[in-house]
């Protein structure tokens, strides 16, 4: 919604696409949370959907979540052209070469020594391949052109990497009460993190160099305010 204010300055024509975006986001997590994933207890404050209502109904619940964003984007009230493009983009966010295919790397690094640019791979596609074609998706269902979908899609990659590694700076300082998740599990369960590869202040430099390099990529477009104010929120957020 902020990608279609940038471009057009009406954020509401796009709303449908959010809610899409938004079902494969609590699916990620919903899944994330699973004793087979990342075990954990608590999202948002309150106990995760297995805890409440036990595994094989988180499971499905995820699975029936990524169904129905799919369903949602493409009865949307859009130009078929442009549905085509909204669907190709998610698509790719969401499988192998994005959030699946990161979170799988994720997994199997647990424990190991990897270097920045694995890590980097990690981020940009556990995180930032969702982000970047929410970004995508923006200008693509409000008429931007090619040059300006390419602007708001790199500016997605920067912003959800940094937000990424705010992300695992948060895990490492906060307790759980701010988080309302689990806060040092990442370090208990060896995960690849930035705080683990670069330290706490140089992977707050990391953030921050991000989201400016996020910021740059709004030049020339029509509104870019909140989503520069949105960027530095990203690394500046406490929970």
């Amino acid at each position: 919604m902020a990608c279609a204010e940038a471009i057009c300055g009406e954020p509401g024509i796009v709303v449908d696409a959010g809610c899409a975006i938004e079902f494969v986001h609590c699916f990620s997590l919903i899944h994330d949370d699973l004793p087979a994933l990342d075990n954990d207890d608590l999202r948002r404050g309150v106990p995760t959907c297995h805890k409440l209502y036990g595994e094989a109904i988180a499971i499905l619940a995820g699975d029936a979540l990524f169904s129905l964003a799919f369903d949602t984007l493409v009865h949307g009230p859009w130009a078929p052209d442009r549905k085509v493009r909204a669907v190709i983009s998610l698509t790719k966010a969401t499988g192998s070469e994005g959030l699946v295919g990161g979170e799988t790397i994720d997994i199997l690094s647990e424990g190991k020594t990897i270097d920045n640019e694995m890590l980097k791979l990690i981020h940009t596609r556990k995180t930032g391949a969702l982000i970047a074609s929410s970004c995508e998706i923006g200008a693509i269902l409000s008429g931007a052109s090619a040059e300006e979908s390419a602007k708001l899609y790199d500016y997605g990659q920067a912003i959800g990497l940094a937000f990424q590694i705010a992300d695992d700076l948060l895990n490492e300082t906060s307790t759980p009460e701010q988080l309302g998740k689990a806060a040092g599990s990442d370090r208990v369960r060896g995960k690849a993190t930035y705080p683990a590869l670069f330290g706490i202040e140089a992977s707050r430099k990391i953030a921050l160099d991000t989201a400016d390099r996020g910021i740059k990529c709004l030049e020339n477009l029509p509104h870019p305010e909140f989503l520069t104010e949105l960027a530095r929120y990203s690394v500046e957020r406490l929970h």
